[in-house]
């Protein structure tokens, strides 16, 4: 079949499909080894990849298919002891190895979150301290669409009711108010499960003025979510 020609089907499969494929190029700007995480959402297959450790100053990429939805993190601490299993000191997927092989991060994590060709044809993506915050991160597309990231150490000006401490008593990561408090106005349930009954909170707005483009808590939708036309790609940056 001549070149013409087969481009030619390929772009009406596009049009029938409205769908694109995503790479992901997984950077570490960390001056100490991560051990990035992914997991696939609404029961979809898993990546290639579910875990792996990257070097401070390394890169690694990640195939997505057409309209996967998920997340990256990237733990840290991670040692292998005398059990041989891998255990990490924030952001844990609990499996004893690199890969999570299925399992989400232990909060409080900063997450990476993905719809690839979701509404209208486009990507939707944020980064996310819903969850809690372990470390900065970043989503830059490739193709001109906006950035997003949470570029400052939470760590810095968490709370002590909100903080993880390493053994020497340095805070490495922050807790939500949710998991830290597990009431229901920090963690928008019951009756406060609604946008217009669960608004931000003294500590919710901690993690927005720190920063300020990702997700501080559930319903933090306006500032948080951005869009780019599918069929791009996307540098995630840990440390940026």
């Amino acid at each position: 079949m001549e070149a013409k020609g087969f481009f030619a089907i390929f772009l009406a499969l596009v049009s029938i499909t409205g769908a694109f494929s995503a790479t992901f190029t997984v950077k570490n700007n960390c001056p100490y080894t991560v051990w990035p995480g992914t997991l696939t959402g609404s029961g979809g297959s898993q990546l290639s990849k579910t875990g792996f450790e990257l070097a401070s100053g390394a890169s690694s990429s990640v195939d997505a298919p057409a309209g996967w939805s998920g997340r990256f993190w990237a733990r840290t601490g991670c040692s292998t002891g005398s059990s041989g299993r891998l255990t990490c000191a924030t952001a844990d997927c609990a499996s004893g190895a690199a890969e999570c092989n299925g399992a989400g991060a232990i909060p409080p994590a900063t997450l990476l979150e993905f719809t690839l060709n979701g509404d209208g044809g486009k990507d939707f993506y944020d980064v996310s301290n819903v969850d809690g915050f372990n470390l900065p991160a970043s989503i830059t597309p490739k193709g001109g669409c906006s950035s997003t990231e949470c570029r400052s150490n939470i760590n810095s000006v968490c709370p002590p009711e909100l903080s993880v401490k390493d053994a020497g008593g340095s805070v490495v990561a922050c807790k939500s108010a949710c998991l830290a408090l597990q009431q229901p106005q920090y963690c928008c349930t019951g009756s406060f499960n609604t946008a217009e009954t669960c608004p931000p909170t003294n500590y919710s707005k901690i993690f927005k003025d720190a920063c300020p483009q990702a997700y501080s808590y559930a319903y933090d939708d306006r500032s948080s979510t951005f869009t780019c036309a599918a069929g791009g790609n996307y540098d995630i940056t840990f440390c940026p």
